[in-house]
Order: C-alpha cells, then sequence, then structure tokens
C-alpha cells in the first residue's frame, strides 16, 4: 500500500476567511520537488480557479479520510518560506487580528526567473574579526551580544569617520561592529532602519570592517531582481549581516544571533499595509521565537520601548563617559540686531552662525518645505483656499504663482472666501525662503537646500548653509561647525499625540551631525523639553511622558485596536470583546456609511481580544460573500469590518 503524502498549503488571498492551511494531496510526479517552503500552484474550489500559495508542511497520511485535491504544480524547486519566517508571520499575524499571507508577501520578494537560474551560493566566504567597541564600555555590548540579551541603547551623539573615508553617525559604527561580532560566532545578524539615508550610513559602516560577501542589502529602493538576488543570499547558510527598512526584520536568517533596530520612533517603521505590524513588533516576536540578542538603539529613545524597559523586558545601557553636546536652547524667535533680524533668527544663533562659518558648514533644521507654507487673506488672515477644492494654498519662491498643495491648480483670480479679499501675505518660513534671507544675512556663503525634493546625502567640509527639512540632513564631512534648529514652536503647535515625542527625536537626530563640541542653538522652545536637550536627557523625558500616558490610558501604557465599518457590524464586533476588562470609545462617523470605534486595553489581554476580532472580521467577510451570491451577483466582496491594532492616528488630535 502506498503511503498518500499531504502537503500544507498556505493560500496567497487577503481574504480573511483563506487565512489557515489547506490539505492537498502529492502526486507522484511532485513528491521529489513538493517540499516545506516551496510556491506551488493549487486548486481554489470557493474561487473556481487555480491559486499560488506555499507548502508549510509535508505529512504522511492525514486526519481527512475522504479524497483530496491534488496539487497543481511546483513553481520552484527553491524552498523561499523558511519554517522561522512562517512562525514569525503567523504569530504576528495573530497579535494583529491579520492575515499570515499578507505579511509572508512583505517577508518573500516576487519570483524572477532569470535571478533565481542563475544564482549559486557561495562555497567559500570572507573570514570576519571583531572589533572593539569602546563607548560602552570594555566588552560590555559584545557579551550582551553573545548571551543574547535584550537591550535599549542610548546612541552616542556625534560622527565618526570609517576606514574608508566616509563619515557616519557612530551609531552605525556601533551596530556594524555587533554585526561582526555576531558573524565572528557563526550566526547572522539583521539591521533594521528607517529609510535609505540611514541604511547608507551603516552599509558604509559595514564595509568597512566586513567584505562584501557577508553583508546584504534588503529594500525597497532595489530593483526586483537586486532584491530577489539578496533574499536568496539570505537563503543559505552562510552568516550574513543583512541591512534593510523595515520589512528586512522578516529575512530569512536561520542561525540569527543579532536583530537591531535602529530609531524604532520613526514613523517609517510603521508598515502601512495590512495588518500593519511595526518592526519593533515584528523584531520582539522574532527574538522570541528564534532567540538571539535584540537591540533598540536610538540617539532619543521611544515611549514604546521605556515601556519596555520599566517592565524589565530590555536592559537600558548608555555611553560611559557621555560627551554632551552643546545645546542653546532660546526661546526668542526674532533678534533685536538688524541682521539677524532679516534672518528672522535670534541674536545668538546669528552670531554662533557666523563664527562657525569660519571654518565649516552650519545646517540649519526647518519645519517645511517650499517657500511660504502657508498663504492668508490680507485683510482678514483667514488662510487661503483654493477655490476649486479648497485645499491650502502655498508659494515655491517669492515671485512664483500661489497654488493649490492638494490639486496643484494655480490662484488666478482668487478671493478669500471669507471676506472676498483679493490679497495674500505668506505666513510662516519654508526651507526656500529661509535661504533666501539667511543667503542676504550672510553674502558670499553657499547655500545648500536639502528636502524631499532636493535629496542630499553628504556635503564637504568648506563654509556653507545647509538649509534642511526635518530627516532631509545631509551628513557633513568632519561634523557641522553649528546647528540650528528653527520652527521649534511651529513643530510642537503640530497636533498629534507623540508631538513632543518626535520633536525630541528631529532635534536629537539633527544635533548628533555636529562636530564634537560645535554649539547647537534651539530656537522658539522652553521648559521641560529646552531642559531636555541642553542635559541630553532624553530617556527621563521619554520617562516622564509615558507615566502622562499610562494615567491618561494613551499608547503605548495601553493597547489599543480601531474598528472601522458599518455600524452594525462595528457594534457587534464591540459586544464580543466586552467578555475582557477594556474602554470603547465611539463610535464616531467617519463617512455616510463608515463608523470607527476604539477599544482601550491592557497588553495582557491582547492576544484574547485580537483572536474574538480576528474572529469577527472573518464572520463579516463570510456574511458579506453570502450576501453577493444570494443577490446573484460575481466576484469576492471586499470585508465590511476594518480592524488596526496599536494605531495611534485617531489620538492626533488630543
Amino acid at each position: 500500500m502506498t503511503l498518500r503524502l499531504t502537503a500544507r498549503v498556505l493560500i496567497d488571498s487577503p481574504l480573511p476567511q483563506l487565512d489557515r492551511l489547506f490539505d492537498y494531496s502529492i502526486p507522484q510526479p511532485l513528491i521529489e520537488t513538493a517540499v516545506p517552503g516551496v510556491r506551488v500552484k493549487v486548486p481554489l474550489r470557493s474561487a473556481g480557479r487555480v491559486a499560488d500559495g506555499y507548502i508549510v508542511d509535508v505529512t504522511a497520511g492525514g486526519d481527512y479520510a475522504g479524497t483530496l485535491s491534488e496539487l497543481d504544480s511546483v513553481v520552484s524547486p527553491i524552498s523561499v518560506l523558511t519554517p522561522e519566517v512562517w512562525a514569525l508571520a503567523r504569530r504576528a499575524a495573530d497579535r494583529a487580528a491579520g492575515t499570515a499571507s499578507d505579511i509572508v508577501r512583505l517577508a518573500v520578494p516576487t519570483r524572477q526567473v532569470r535571478v533565481e537560474k542563475a544564482f549559486v551560493h557561495a562555497t567559500t566566504v570572507s573570514p570576519v574579526a571583531p572589533h572593539p567597541i569602546d563607548f560602552y564600555g570594555p566588552g560590555v555590548l559584545e557579551s550582551a551580544v553573545a548571551s543574547g540579551r535584550r537591550l535599549a541603547i542610548d546612541a552616542v551623539p556625534y560622527l565618526t569617520e570609517v576606514a574608508t573615508g566616509v563619515w557616519v553617525g557612530t551609531w552605525a559604527v556601533t551596530l556594524a561592529a555587533l554585526a561582526a561580532v555576531t558573524l565572528a560566532s557563526g550566526r547572522s545578524a539583521i539591521l533594521a532602519v528607517p529609510d535609505y539615508r540611514d541604511q547608507e550610513q551603516l552599509v558604509a559602516a559595514l564595509t568597512a570592517i566586513l567584505a562584501a560577501d557577508r553583508v546584504v542589502r534588503l529594500d525597497a529602493r532595489q530593483s526586483n531582481s537586486d532584491r530577489y538576488r539578496g533574499f536568496l543570499r539570505a537563503l543559505g547558510d552562510t552568516p550574513l549581516a543583512i541591512v534593510g527598512n523595515r520589512s528586512v526584520v522578516y529575512a530569512p536568517a536561520k542561525n540569527l544571533g543579532l536583530i537591531a533596530v535602529w530609531d524604532d520612533g520613526d514613523p517609517l517603521h510603521s508598515e502601512p499595509l495590512s495588518p500593519y505590524v511595526h518592526t519593533r513588533d515584528a523584531a520582539l516576536i522574532r527574538q522570541e521565537l528564534q532567540g538571539g540578542a535584540l537591540l533598540f538603539m536610538a540617539h532619543s529613545r521611544s515611549t514604546d520601548v521605556e515601556r519596555l524597559v520599566e517592565v524589565g523586558y530590555l536592559a537600558s545601557v548608555s555611553p560611559k563617559p557621555l560627551v554632551l553636546p552643546k545645546v542653546i536652547p532660546t526661546a526668542q524667535q526674532v533678534a533685536d540686531d538688524s541682521v539677524a533680524a532679516r534672518a528672522r533668527i535670534p541674536s545668538t544663533a546669528w552670531r554662533e552662525a557666523k563664527l562657525a562659518l569660519q571654518s565649516g558648514p552650519v545646517l540649519v533644521q526647518v519645519a517645511r518645505p517650499g517657500y511660504a507654507p502657508r498663504l492668508a487673506c490680507i485683510d482678514c488672515g483667514f488662510t487661503s483656499r483654493c477655490i476649486r477644492c479648497e485645499g491650502p494654498l502655498h508659494q515655491n519662491t517669492a515671485r512664483a504663482v500661489p497654488s493649490c498643495s492638494w490639486c496643484g491648480a494655480l490662484a488666478v483670480g482668487w478671493t478669500c472666501s471669507n471676506c472676498t479679499g483679493e490679497r495674500m501675505r505668506q505666513i510662516g518660513n519654508g526651507a526656500a525662503r529661509t535661504a533666501d534671507e539667511l543667503g542676504r544675512a550672510f553674502p558670499g556663503i553657499k547655500v545648500i537646500v536639502a528636502d524631499g525634493e532636493r535629496p542630499i546625502l553628504t556635503v564637504g567640509a568648506e563654509p556653507a548653509l545647509v538649509i534642511a527639512t526635518i530627516g532631509a540632513e545631509p551628513i557633513a564631512a568632519g561634523g557641522y561647525r553649528a546647528v540650528l534648529l528653527l520652527d521649534g514652536e511651529r513643530m510642537l503647535a503640530r497636533e498629534s499625540l507623540r508631538v513632543a515625542e518626535d520633536c525630541v527625536r528631529w532635534w536629537s537626530n539633527a544635533i548628533a551631525l555636529a562636530a564634537r563640541g560645535a554649539p547647537t542653538v534651539l530656537v522658539g522652545v522652553g521648559g521641560a523639553l529646552a531642559s531636555t536637550m541642553a542635559t541630553w536627557r532624553q530617556s527621563d523625558y521619554a520617562r516622564s511622558e509615558l507615566s502622562d500616558r499610562r494615567r491618561l490610558r494613551f499608547p503605548p501604557a495601553v493597547r489599543v485596536a480601531t474598528l472601522t465599518g458599518a455600524v452594525e457590524v462595528v457594534a457587534a464586533a464591540v459586544e464580543t470583546t466586552k467578555a475582557e476588562p477594556l474602554d470603547v470609545l465611539g463610535p464616531v462617523d467617519v463617512d455616510a456609511s463608515t463608523v470607527r470605534t476604539i477599544v482601550r486595553f491592557d497588553y495582557a489581554h491582547g492576544a484574547e481580544i485580537a483572536a474574538t476580532l480576528r474572529a469577527e472580521v472573518i464572520q463579516a467577510a463570510t456574511n458579506r460573500r453570502k450576501t453577493i451570491a444570494i443577490a446573484g451577483k460575481r466576484g469576492a466582496a471586499r470585508p465590511t469590518l476594518k480592524v488596526r491594532f496599536d494605531d495611534i492616528e485617531p489620538f492626533r488630535d488630543v
């Protein structure tokens, strides 16, 4: 009697009712190639078509006594879905009440046939030598990585020149050295950063101490072929340093010794695709499943990491001794000095910039790009809005015709909707306007504007004024001789639960680009925030902020889930969760047919609430399909209930 082999297959589908493993019989011609992890095509009777999927497991026999459908084909003989990644995808999806296939779609790149056929795993690799780390005490971080500890690390706030002559943040040098320690022990390291600017620094630090064959990049800016080639390299047995943005945490590293996340408070670590799993949460789950060391490093610690420190899950580590940056807070917005007044900066900032420009570049951080971030009616002061779509108007240059920030229409023949006035005035300073004003205040000095439209990664050591928006600051060779942080009051005026936390992070990252001993002038900020920056005690501020959130029951002191959908579906879902202790906020109207409700609950009840809400999502999707089938319409219906965990978007207006 021939033993029947059964393949347990994950269907690649966003439908929540298909988020389980399906059993298929393996036909004789596919027995050798149908192994766990390979891509397959399978018949899906409910859809009347052949669907893509992955074999998760192969068993002998099975619980089902009837006749199983057979696998249609094996797409590729390479096992691209490793057991470690599947376990991570399943656990992360369950925690977020989502589907595992959505996470697998992030983890496994699209197949590139030519790359796959030409790829050969390396048989020899370059040796790795550990590099000492002196910023935190002899052997402190090295021993922590070797023993698989979980740490929250305060980064050293200045730049370092690596062996290749490139200047990078000292944080990148630290992570590269820890990756080398991990590789030398025969294990791989995953290093996650927010964006390509951070990745360029980290890769430069890695390639300065590791051979190119030991570094793999996996990020969204790569071509599909390059990303798939890097993914195939990560599938091998060679210990590698795998670098990328948020999805790199799902890289297929078998013998994983280190997961490091840089600047987890950056919103780019928040996954915009369902089930919206943050890099930090995925890293925590993977470390729990596979072991190894887990590091969260930043110049300014997030409240989420501070919560983990307070509960004892992470140990806090700071540089010893810490070289404090020279930060000069000032609440004065405009100077009395005529030259400084024309540049719209305090006298202190003007004097520091003038002195620093004698020896090198000066960084000026501003809140917004463009020339005038906002235009207002001269007569009544109301914000000028587009006569076509009601979007806010802006002006790119001093002589440009104002245009709409939403639809792009030119404001020709504009009249104020409030008072019918016909004249506008500029409100606020964008990067371009600040560059014009500082250029006039410092004649003969080169002015460089860096923002989203003009990405500049590095500047030289020669004198220059570098006007940069938040997050777009270039790295200067040797560090900036002075840093001016403008628009502090405007940044703090943004409506968001995390506005102060974000500002501390933005300012800290900019200050860390200064040369050692170079002054930083923080304009328009006073009180606790000014003290935090002057004393460089961001961890204390995160602790205070978390304490306030705990009293108000705001994230991350508690977990939240937002439920969006038809009013009766949302009400039914909320009703099923009332067996667990929670707070219910809402519902509030989203549009004519949709409402949103927020539920808040303690972390201890997260698993039960996630399982309950996931069942409600499946139920809503199934009922929707039945309704359409009865009505005689074709096609799959979208679920009528959307659930998102740990979403802070509803708290932006608190």
